[in-house]
């Protein structure tokens, strides 16, 4: 079981930058993928950004494409999604997730941490 902890969330004006991170308590953080979730009020929670085990690959939601970056460093068993250019779409509980190698599912979850972004 990885647990998994956000940090960096906060309220911005659009058109501003945030950076989240993600720190993952684990020895063996290379061997999974990572990604970030939102969910919105209202709305199904959606996968933002995932980054495979050697970040080699990297998949964006359409919505994010070009403003926001994931990356990973495994020697600090990390994982941030830069954000540029805040909508006030992008408001949402944002969520860290950790994806076993061979697995389909996304089985270890972060608390959140909630980004408002306001016009």
């Amino acid at each position: 079981q990885v647990q998994l902890v956000e940090t960096g969330g906060g309220s911005v004006q659009a058109g501003g930058s945030l950076r989240l991170s993600c720190s993952a308590s684990t020895r063996t953080f290379s061997l999974y993928a990572m990604g970030w979730f939102r969910q919105a009020p209202g709305k199904e929670r959606e996968l933002v950004a995932a980054v495979d085990r050697s970040a080699h690959n990297r998949h964006y939601a359409d919505s994010v494409k070009g403003r926001f970056t994931i990356s990973r460093d495994n020697a600090k068993n990390t994982v941030a999604l830069r954000m540029n250019d805040l909508k006030v779409e992008d408001t949402a509980v944002y969520y860290c997730a950790a994806k076993p190698n061979g697995a389909t599912a996304w089985s270890n979850w972060g608390q959140g941490t909630q980004v408002t972004v306001s016009s």
